[in-house]
C-alpha cells in the first residue's frame, strides 16, 4: 500500500494527446511559469491564451516530475495536443480554490 502524504493536494489528470497526465498547481509550476514568461503566475492574464496554456503546461510538467511520469512535450506540442475542454476543465476546477484565497490577484481587462 502506498504511503499517503496528508499535506499533498490530490492530483488532477488531463487528457493530452490520448495520455492521462497529472496536473496540479505547485511551487515548481509557478517557478516554471515565471521563467517562461518573466512574471508571476498571480499576474496571469486570463485573456491571453498563450499564457493560459503555458501555465497549464507548467502545472503538468511539475506534477509529472513529482509523480515520476515521463513528460517531454514543448509548450507548442502540448498546445497541439490539448483540447479546449481540458483547458476549461483545469481553469474551472481552480475557481473554487482561488475564491477561497484572498491573496489571489485577478486581472481585469481594460
Amino acid at each position: 500500500m502506498a504511503k499517503r502524504q496528508p499535506d499533498k493536494k490530490p492530483v488532477t489528470t488531463l487528457n493530452v494527446g490520448g495520455r492521462k497526465l497529472p496536473c496540479r498547481v505547485t511551487m515548481g509550476a509557478m517557478v516554471r511559469f515565471k521563467r517562461a514568461t518573466g512574471h508571476e503566475a498571480s499576474n496571469l492574464d486570463t485573456a491571453d491564451i498563450e499564457e493560459m496554456v503555458t501555465f497549464v503546461h507548467c502545472c503538468v510538467a511539475s506534477a509529472c516530475v513529482a509523480e515520476k511520469v515521463d513528460f517531454d512535450m514543448s509548450v507548442e506540442e502540448f498546445a497541439d495536443n490539448l483540447e479546449p475542454d481540458a483547458l476549461n476543465e483545469f481553469y474551472g476546477g481552480m475557481g473554487a480554490s482561488e475564491s477561497a484565497n484572498p491573496e489571489k490577484k485577478t486581472s481585469t481587462p481594460r
